[in-house]
């Protein structure tokens, strides 16, 4: 049975992965997205084993050049789960000056969704179009799709301009709806369609942005 296994030494393993994942996705796939889309989409493949995502990635705005810039400027990456915030490469976000948040276990936080009876994630947002005011923001949804509905609103109401927005809730409760309006909107955005993402997802993307800028 051990000859089954392929021997590959440990600082290999990730290339090795990208190597079965490029020759496992289809042909007209690798061709559709550009180079720096491509390397998103593989790594939300990476971290999910899913090839789906290799069909439901939606790229607007020039994403990514606006996601990697923001980075490079020190953008705040706001998150809507502590998952997401810890699944981000916070070493290499460091290199560019740019800094990971997660506001949802702050009682501040929880206090203000209590008394207006809507969701921590979405009070979350606000507290990143705070932030934005003073550095570039990329938002990184990866559960909430109250938070990504949240941003709907910011941004179409004008009080918010983000640097980027990432919206990949996955789920069964608005989840569709919430990304269908994000996509409404004429702001850079990352979009893992339909039902599927995920807070690893959310994070995985990121993550692709910070290594492109290495």
């Amino acid at each position: 049975m051990l000859e089954e296994i392929e021997v590959v030494a440990p600082e290999k393993i990730e290339e090795r992965s990208m190597e079965i994942i490029t020759a496992s996705m289809k042909p007209e796939r690798l061709t559709f997205y550009t180079e720096k889309e491509l390397k998103v989409v593989k790594r939300c493949i990476h971290t999910s084993a899913d090839f789906d995502y290799e069909d439901n990635m939606i790229f607007k705005n020039n994403a990514v050049e606006s996601g990697m810039q923001a980075i490079l400027h020190g953008a705040c990456i706001i998150t809507d789960t502590t998952m997401a915030a810890s699944g981000i490469n916070k070493k290499v976000a460091n290199e560019f000056g740019a800094s990971v948040h997660c506001f949802i276990g702050d009682e501040k936080i929880a206090k203000l969704a209590r008394e207006r009876q809507v969701t921590r994630a979405s009070v979350c947002m606000e507290e990143g179009a705070r932030l934005a005011k003073e550095s570039p923001v990329i938002f990184a949804i990866g559960n909430a799709p109250t938070a990504l509905i949240r941003l709907y609103e910011l941004i179409q109401n004008g009080e918010l301009r983000p640097a980027l927005v990432i919206g990949a809730p996955v789920g069964f409760v608005n989840v569709v709806e919430s990304k269908n309006l994000i996509k409404r909107l004429d702001v850079p955005m990352i979009v893992a369609d339909k039902r599927k993402g995920g807070s690893n997802v959310a994070a995985a993307i990121v993550n692709a942005l910070l290594y492109q800028c290495k």
